[in-house]
């Protein structure tokens, strides 16, 4: 009997090891692909996409680089995330603990179903209603997308925030409203130190979705070819006839690279939001 019961936990260890070695190599492979091919040149690429480059070629990062425009594309972008991520701070947090402390008003339950419902339209049913309306506010610039982009992003802030700040106990606001605090200093003093794992989480998410979108800048900019974004930027290396792939992946490589530093400095919050939003819920 235990026999059998060992040789069945070996056999689902062995098939979940298989199944995360083809979740590694469906990760890593086209990292792998892309890396070696930004080091290779487009003649070289086509006679191996596979193999490893025969010389360490930078001839690619150093026309990369010095395009005149590229460092105004990496300028757009970084301005862009960075007013999204603000946007972000200042909205869902506020609209969160206002709801999460009024939901026994209707009103606020209200409020609170009608942004979840975002969560459940494609963004294909809303892109042409949205470009329609950005276009009729003359808001086809950076501070319409970095305006979207707050609006949006509510949908998924206030769905984690709200439930983790209801999560939390009133008691210390209750306190601190005893000792003369107003509402602010209570969510100002109070409220967003506790709900810092979670924020710093959802900041993060959205950095690399401000980062590496291409549908809502291609919408809003398309017209403004100097408010272009790096993804934007990206789609110029494919023609109509041709596709200088080993130029393209160096782009990516390189539009990779500040996001996956911000990533990785911030990675140990995002497990400790999600395991403390667990653990509350």
């Amino acid at each position: 009997m235990n026999v059998s019961i060992r040789q069945e936990g070996l056999g689902w260890r062995i098939l979940r090891n298989v199944i995360l070695l083809m979740g590694i190599l469906v990760i890593l492979g086209p990292m792998y692909l892309v890396i070696i091919n930004s080091f290779k040149s487009l003649e070289e690429a086509g006679r191996g996409f596979f193999s490893l480059p025969q010389t360490l070629n930078f001839s690619n990062y150093a026309e990369l680089l010095s395009k005149g425009n590229y460092w105004r594309y990496v300028w757009n972008t970084a301005f862009i995330t960075i007013g999204g991520i603000v946007m972000v701070l200042l909205i869902n947090p506020t609209v969160s603990y206002a709801i999460a402390r009024n939901r026994h008003k209707k009103y606020y339950n209200f409020i609170y179903l009608y942004i979840l419902l975002g969560l459940f339209v494609p963004f294909q049913v809303i892109m042409l209603p949205l470009t329609k309306i950005m276009t009729n506010l003359d808001l086809l610039n950076p501070v319409g997308l970095i305006l979207l982009y707050g609006a949006l992003s509510l949908t998924r802030g206030v769905f984690l925030l709200v439930n983790y700040i209801e999560s939390m106990p009133t008691e210390i606001e209750e306190a601190a409203r005893i000792d003369g605090c107003n509402t602010f200093q209570i969510y100002h003093s109070i409220v967003l130190r506790l709900i810092m794992p979670m924020l710093v989480t959802l900041v993060i998410m959205d950095a690399l979705w401000f980062w590496n979108d291409f549908m809502l800048p291609l919408l809003i900019l398309n017209k403004a070819k100097e408010f272009w974004t790096l993804p934007l930027f990206q789609y110029n290396f494919k023609t109509e006839y041709s596709f200088n792939y080993t130029m393209a992946f160096t782009s990516y490589l390189m539009a990779m690279l500040p996001i996956m530093a911000v990533y990785a400095a911030g990675q140990k919050y995002i497990i400790a939001g999600l395991t403390e939003g667990a653990i509350k819920g």
